[in-house]
């Protein structure tokens, strides 16, 4: 599975155009190798949280991450561990017309993060990363999907774009009796943004953010509102996703559109029903569209035993990683393990001889005290960076 010859080009793409300056023209078929890899990286960064998540009902710590900022990105096994630092975790909440526990409304839902290499006078990359969704409450949120003007959003617009009322009150839903986080997911990145802004205002800054399924909605939604509310102009800001649903109407992609420096590239499983979804309305997909066919894969599931793994996001990054177009035959351009596929699904093969959803907590979150007992582990904000194995 290693880098093929035929993927090497004498000049690499630019920074800026690999950010979509261009929209990406020519670098989609047949696939850049320094885009597949800029891809893989997204993709990894959305991994992370899902990997870092506590959704266990039985646990006090349900919907926190399990790991603090300083060691999250070793904990998670990572793959440039070394090379980013979290600024912030985003926490977002799902609002519900029926009683329950305050603080379960509330859940980790991504990050900030930087670049560890970042230095006056350099290149500034800022990294905003959501997850899909985890919790029940996000999935009663999801499925308001009647449309409603993003009025908070657009306020220069008149009339107002529509948007998908579930990912709206997700993104701008806050929380005051929270002990996690009693800003809206809005208002925290807002204010991140703003504080990196200045904090990088001497270096050519960039902003990409990233999301998988309801984590690509709010990239879409986020990325809309930093260009419409937040960033200058000139900082280019895009988004990447995979297996997006669609965020708003045809109003809302061509605001879209009038913001130069906002780019969307959206990857996706030609089989995924998700980017479909929802139907009607005048909804509309946004971006450019970078489609590939997981049967392309001679490890893949043809058909899998859920038909939801062609929605899954190690399955599309494994396809990622070894597509090169539609006439084109499968092969690896990128090194990356197979059994990345299973993490959270069963979609290889069965003689891959890999298990399915292999990934869980060490000791599903227990740990054994000074006094001698097993009690579940505290997420920890101060913990240090461990070393990578």
């Amino acid at each position: 599975m290693e880098e093929t010859v035929n993927d090497v080009v004498a000049e690499p793409p630019s920074w800026a155009e690999l950010l979509g300056c261009n929209n990406w023209e020519g670098l989609l078929d047949p696939l850049d190798l320094s885009l597949r890899r800029f891809l893989l990286l997204c993709g990894d960064f959305c991994q992370c949280t899902y990997d870092a998540f506590d959704d266990d009902d039985n646990s006090p710590y349900a919907g926190s991450s399990r790991y603090g900022e300083k060691s999250f990105f070793h904990k998670v096994k990572f793959p440039s561990a070394s090379a980013y630092q979290i600024s912030s975790f985003l926490y977002a909440t799902a609002t519900l017309d029926i009683p329950v526990t305050p603080d379960r409304e509330t859940s980790f839902i991504g990050y900030v993060a930087t670049s560890a290499s970042t230095l006056p006078g350099g290149r500034g990359e800022i990294y905003v990363v959501w997850r899909g969704t985890k919790t029940n409450k996000e999935w009663i949120d999801v499925a308001h999907f009647e449309p409603v003007p993003a009025s908070a959003i657009t306020p220069a617009a008149d009339p107002a774009p529509n948007v998908m009322d579930g990912w709206l009150r997700i993104y701008t839903s806050s929380n005051p009796n929270s002990q996690s986080q009693t800003l809206s997911a809005r208002d925290q990145l807002r204010a991140q943004i703003l504080q990196l802004q200045g904090l990088y205002k001497d270096e050519n800054l960039s902003i990409v953010v990233t999301g998988h399924s309801l984590g690509a909605a709010l990239a879409v939604l986020s990325a809309f509102d930093l260009v419409e509310n937040v960033v200058v102009p000139d900082i280019p800001v895009t988004a990447v996703v995979f297996g997006c649903p669609r965020v708003g109407d045809g109003a809302f992609v061509e605001r879209l559109r009038t913001h130069r420096n906002l780019k969307i590239l959206h990857a996706k499983n030609v089989l995924d029903p998700i980017p479909f979804y929802p139907q009607g309305f005048g909804y509309s997909g946004a971006g450019v569209e970078m489609v590939v066919d997981s049967r392309k894969s001679p490890w893949l599931r043809v058909i899998p035993k859920d038909l939801m793994d062609f929605h899954n996001l190690q399955g599309m990054l494994h396809v990622v990683a070894g597509w090169h177009g539609e006439e084109g035959e499968f092969e690896v351009a990128v090194k990356r393990s197979l059994a990345l596929v299973n993490k959270s699904c069963a979609f290889l093969k069965d003689e891959c001889k890999i298990p399915g959803s292999w990934w869980v907590a060490e000791n599903r979150g227990m740990m054994l005290n000074e006094e001698g007992d097993w009690v579940l582990k505290p997420p920890l904000d101060d913990d240090c960076p461990a070393v990578p194995e």
